[in-house]
């Protein structure tokens, strides 16, 4: 028996088509929230605060519970489901009125869509500021239908009708001047004048009695045009008047000024399209004395636009099909070119019979990239360049204004994105208010950028409201992921589905979505323009990542996760490599993942920056695994490759995140890697501490591995510090417990540290054995990168340039600088030892740089040190001198 809810009016429930009696204003109260939020949990403390709003009982949840039970009752068990803290209702398709008129809405079908309203939302209930978020963007879709519908009305000739429905508008929204305008104009289109006359009336003392204004430029001007009575001219001159401070584009106007048949200008909303497509017709209406027709396609049929063009050319007798139309309107224009404006095309199919052949040109702007008219002239425009739109802003706000506080209008126009529109918007909004600063108005836009610029507000509710519903998840989830730019894929993940390239094509093709190039690992990168972004994100509200189940961010973050992983897992070294168990992954298909992953450095290298970002966005939305594994998941390509910027920053975040969260685990091994980084930037006590603290919780929580990472930290910090025996001490602890618990690599690590210790402690024996069991298990664990660190120290303990070539060889096939440059300062201390004095000082002079470039002042010290000594040696007293100085600066400049 198919249940049916209705919202749109009083709350109803049917089943079969006769009404289902919902017992009590709180159990109905409570359905309604559940449908507003059809498909989603909708969180216990939410629906608390729609049934009880001033203060909830403490039995709360309690009845709560009880109202569930009942609403079961009364609908079935299938329907309504509890999921965690909080409670849903499944629908089927048709059977949810808001649901059916918003898809109505995105086929265009208007009509059938306002059938569906009986008066306001839920009026028989007392309504809740929680609603509002749902119901205020459904009044304004119900106002955009019902505007859309009143065109076409008109476009067919039906006058009366479209008048109509303006005045049922008008009763809701009486100070409307834009709906009185189109009554007055429609009611005088359908001979109608007295009629007209007197709702200008009408509406004129309406603003001056209760609002003290006279009516605004547009309504005068409707009321002038209908006194003027003026007659269509012999010869079209319909072109819109071109903006006095139109600025810039001056390559795209120059395109438009060579010899096309058809040229189309494509770009986001408010990037002044029609402006320039304006422009640029008044340069060449001297080329085309016949006239110039002008027609706003938005979602009109060609037979319609076709029937308006033909009535501009005087044809009394308009055909009846849409093919005829087309004919005829070529023949007449064959006869006399034209110049033929076509604003907001909806696609290449809306176009084509618009075309007049030969000897014509033909101007169209679109959103969408429309490829595929043969022989087009193709115009992409992207924001203004700061100087061309401080330069609109100055002509519309005042030039020395702008000058004055250049500052602030530098931050107005990146506010608007450089978009002309919502620059445009901004400099009348300043215009209007002279005694404002530029500073009150960058304040505000920064507070509410989008309740400033109204404009742009309605230029990208417009594109928005085309969009498919995956299409706009997507935008809204691209601007939740930060500014930087995002693999394809990513597209994948929001959607939970693979191979979503469909939404991504059309994203680009509209205009709303950049492709800004291909990265190192042939992935393509798209990035959401800031504006648009924004404002999606207002269209789409949803709750935070991790309050609501599995969202897109999160299957973003759980897909960055899952693949992230997979790279390290390639990479050379991952030896003290921690894992978030409980963090989710969203896995790509195995193909696509080891393509992307083949090079494990390159990908490292392409992500670097969105990865830095995914653990920032899941930091701030509380998914404190996801935070701390990604970030852990980076740190041993950021270890190879030394980025301690960027491995300080995410631990950091992710430090935090596992706090607020009470992650223990997490909090250890953030404190871990922060530690490591601290050790490698000479920082020994807040390197100790990270371990010592790391340490202790990994013991609490009985993981012994973990445990013994942070104790190598600590062995680490004691060698550095110059303490051989203490860092003994601990690197056999390690030891003890990598054995024990079967971890091969870390074994690998702590023989080789302890051989390490061993040879600066003078204990060669020991050392050589430490070593040597070192090696044969890298070598037997493929772990090259060990091997090279093995070799390094083999070479101190023989004195052997072949272990030193070997282990620069090692570290330079595998990209690792950091290493290779210890490796160069040994080798060249062999090569001074044997007289090869050139050879060590290239090989010094190159390890510097690396060190410099790095940040290892430890290691900067050592070569400037070596560099001074050998220049000594060589008789170059001046020079050593000066390195000599600056070595005792640097270990001055280091912790003691």
């Amino acid at each position: 028996m198919p249940v049916t809810f209705h919202v749109l009016g009083p709350l109803e429930v049917r089943r079969d088509g006769r009404p289902v009696r919902i017992s009590g204003r709180k159990p109905r109260m409570l359905l309604a929230t559940l449908l507003l939020d059809a498909g989603r949990v909708v969180g216990a403390d939410r629906l608390a605060d729609v049934l009880w709003p001033h203060r909830p009982p403490r039995s709360a949840q309690a009845n709560l519970r009880t109202y569930v039970s009942s609403l079961r009752s009364d609908l079935g068990p299938a329907l309504l489901r509890a999921d965690g803290a909080g409670y849903a209702i499944d629908v089927a398709d048709g059977a949810l009125d808001l649901l059916e008129f918003e898809a109505l809405v995105d086929r265009g079908e208007f009509a059938e869509a306002l059938a569906l309203w009986r008066g306001a939302p839920l009026s028989d209930l007392p309504g809740s500021p929680v609603w509002d978020r749902r119901l205020e963007p459904l009044h304004r879709a119900r106002l955009w239908a019902a505007e859309a519908l009143i065109d076409r009305r008109i476009q067919r000739g039906d006058h009366d009708g479209a008048a109509s429905e303006l005045r049922g508008l008008l009763a809701e929204h009486p100070y409307r001047e834009d709906l009185w305008g189109r009554l007055v104009l429609t009611l005088h289109s359908g001979g109608r004048k007295a009629e007209a006359l007197r709702a200008y009336a009408t509406v004129r003392a309406q603003l001056v009695d209760e609002l003290g204004v006279e009516p605004g430029a547009d309504l005068r001007g409707a009321y002038e045009l209908i006194l003027a009575d003026e007659a269509l001219p012999a010869v079209p001159r319909q072109l819109p008047p071109r903006l006095p401070d139109f600025t810039g584009r001056a390559g795209e106007v120059a395109a438009l000024g060579r010899p096309f048949s058809v040229a189309v200008i494509s770009g986001p909303p408010g990037s002044g399209k029609s402006a320039l497509a304006v422009h640029a017709a008044h340069a060449l209406c001297g080329a085309y004395p016949a006239g110039q027709l002008h027609l706003e396609l938005g979602l009109r049929e060609p037979g319609d636009l076709l029937a308006e063009a033909l009535r501009g050319l005087g044809v009394p007798g308009v055909p009846p099909t849409v093919g005829e139309r087309s004919a005829l309107f070529r023949s007449l224009l064959a006869e006399r070119p034209m110049l033929v404006l076509l604003d907001d095309a909806r696609d290449a199919d809306q176009v084509r019979p618009l075309l007049p052949g030969d000897g014509s040109a033909v101007i169209v702007t679109s959103r969408r990239r429309v490829t595929e008219l043969p022989g087009a002239v193709l115009v992409q425009l992207g924001p203004l360049a700061p100087d061309e739109a401080l330069s609109l802003l100055g002509s519309i706000a005042g030039a020395d204004r702008v000058a004055r506080e250049r500052e602030a209008a530098l931050a107005i126009v990146a506010a608007c994105g450089g978009l002309p529109l919502a620059v445009r918007n901004a400099g009348t909004r300043l215009a209007a208010r002279p005694g404002w600063s530029l500073s009150v108005l960058r304040q505000r836009l920064e507070d509410d950028w989008l309740g400033e610029l109204r404009d742009v507000r309605a230029s990208f509710d417009d594109g928005y409201a085309r969009l498919p519903a995956e299409a706009a998840r997507t935008l809204a989830t691209f601007r939740l992921l930060g500014a930087s730019a995002q693999p394809g894929w990513v597209v994948d993940a929001a959607l939970g589905r693979h191979g979503a390239d469909d939404v991504t094509d059309l994203l680009v093709d509209v205009s709303l979505l950049d492709l800004v190039g291909t990265d190192g690992v042939g992935q393509p990168r798209y990035r959401v323009p800031d504006l648009i972004g924004r404002h999606a994100l207002e269209r789409a509200p949803a709750l935070p990542p991790g309050r609501s189940g599995p969202d897109a961010v999160g299957r973003v973050l759980a897909a960055w996760t899952a693949t992230a992983e997979h790279a390290m897992a390639r990479l050379p070294t991952t030896v003290f490599s921690l894992t978030a168990a409980r963090a989710p992954r969203w896995r790509l298909p195995g193909r696509t993942l080891d393509r992307l992953t083949a090079d494990p450095v390159a990908w490292f290298e392409a992500e670097h920056e969105a990865l830095a970002g995914a653990v920032d966005v899941a930091a701030g939305s509380g998914l404190a695994e996801s935070a701390w594994g990604l970030a852990a998941a980076m740190v041993p390509y950021l270890d190879l490759h030394c980025h301690l910027g960027t491995w300080r920053r995410t631990h950091t975040a992710a430090l935090a995140a596992a706090r607020a969260a009470g992650d223990r685990y997490g909090e250890a091994a953030m404190l871990r890697g922060l530690a490591q980084v601290s050790l490698y930037q000479d920082r020994y006590d807040e390197a100790a501490d990270g371990f010592t603290r790391s340490r202790q919780i990994f013991s609490d929580l009985g993981d012994r591995r973990a445990e013994a990472t942070s104790i190598c930290g600590l062995g680490a910090v004691s060698q550095f510090r110059g303490r051989p025996a203490h860092s003994l001490i601990h690197f056999r602890n390690a030891l003890a417990i990598f054995v024990a618990t079967g971890d091969r690599h870390g074994e690998a690590f702590a023989r080789q540290a302890i051989g390490r210790a061993c040879l600066k402690s003078g204990d060669l024996e020991q050392a050589s054995e430490s070593l040597g069991q070192a090696m044969r298990l890298a070598q037997e664990l493929g772990d090259a990168h060990r091997e090279g660190c093995v070799c390094l120290q083999m070479g101190h303990l023989h004195q052997a340039m072949s272990f030193h070539q070997h282990a620069l060889e090692i570290f330079e096939s595998l990209g690792d600088r950091h290493c290779g440059a210890y490796a160069l300062q040994s080798l060249a201390g062999l090569q001074a030892a044997r007289g090869d004095l050139a050879r060590a000082s290239t090989g010094l002079e190159r390890s510097l740089e690396i060190f410099q470039e790095l940040g290892d002042l430890s290691g900067a010290a050592s070569s400037t040190q070596l560099l001074g000594e050998l220049y000594r040696s060589a008789g170059r007293t001046g020079l050593a001198r000066t390195y000599l100085s600056h070595a005792s600066a640097l270990r001055r400049s280091l912790p003691v």
